[in-house]
């Protein structure tokens, strides 16, 4: 038979510990499984006269690359619209597979992984203006490791220098964290590029929707 064990008699109970919280941590694992798609970068059709490549690089806190982020842009077309073509991620009706774009519309969406160096590139066209006093932007949806909730920024142009001096949300901002927003023309022509720093000096201003 099992011994019965039976408490002493006459001594208090240990005095409750208070626990100290654990700290925040990434809810995970995660997969990239269906997140990126082929040819995702290439929001204009190749050969487009009025494509421009966007690019740029995604760093942390420390200055450090993160290549395994996620960039995600929507815009307007040339002509302000909003109404993007369909398509982006089109299936192989036999396989199942994705198909990628079909090369000939322009949806408004790309979706980028960054590679090794944290870097990614975009092949799309200029967004239209909306309507003044804004200037003309694209949105920018990051994912990447150690974030617990995806983040919105924005991209301006700086070829639109008076709509962007217009720009409620820009002339919102004190100078050097406006910086942040607009990309910085290239060469060749019709190259720009945007950095995303998630953290630290030179942090990208990013949004909250409420």
């Amino acid at each position: 038979m099992a011994e019965r064990l039976v408490p002493e008699q006459g001594l208090a109970p240990a005095p409750a510990q208070k626990l100290a919280p654990t700290p925040s941590h990434t809810v995970g694992p995660f997969y990239g499984y269906a997140l990126p798609f082929p040819d995702g970068g290439e929001m204009a059709p190749a050969g487009h006269p009025g494509a421009l490549t966007l690019h740029g690089h995604v760093y942390d806190g420390e200055g450090a690359p993160v290549p395994d982020a996620l960039i995600e842009l929507w815009q307007a077309g040339p002509d302000g619209s909003l109404k993007g073509a369909g398509g982006s991620m089109r299936r192989d009706p036999v396989t199942g597979g994705f198909l990628g774009r079909n090369g000939v519309d322009f949806t408004g969406f790309g979706r980028i992984a960054t590679d090794a160096d944290g870097h990614w590139a975009a092949r799309t066209l200029p967004p239209g203006g909306p309507a003044a006093p804004a200037a003309p932007y694209i949105s920018v949806c990051v994912h990447a490791r150690g974030l617990l909730h995806h983040l919105f920024t924005r991209v301006y142009f700086p070829g639109n220098a008076e709509a962007n001096a217009a720009d409620p949300l820009l002339a919102s901002l004190d100078p050097a964290r406006r910086e942040t927003l607009v990309a910085t023309a290239g060469s060749p022509p019709g190259t720009y590029r945007f950095d995303i720093r998630l953290q630290g000096e030179g942090e990208t201003v990013f949004l909250e929707f409420r």
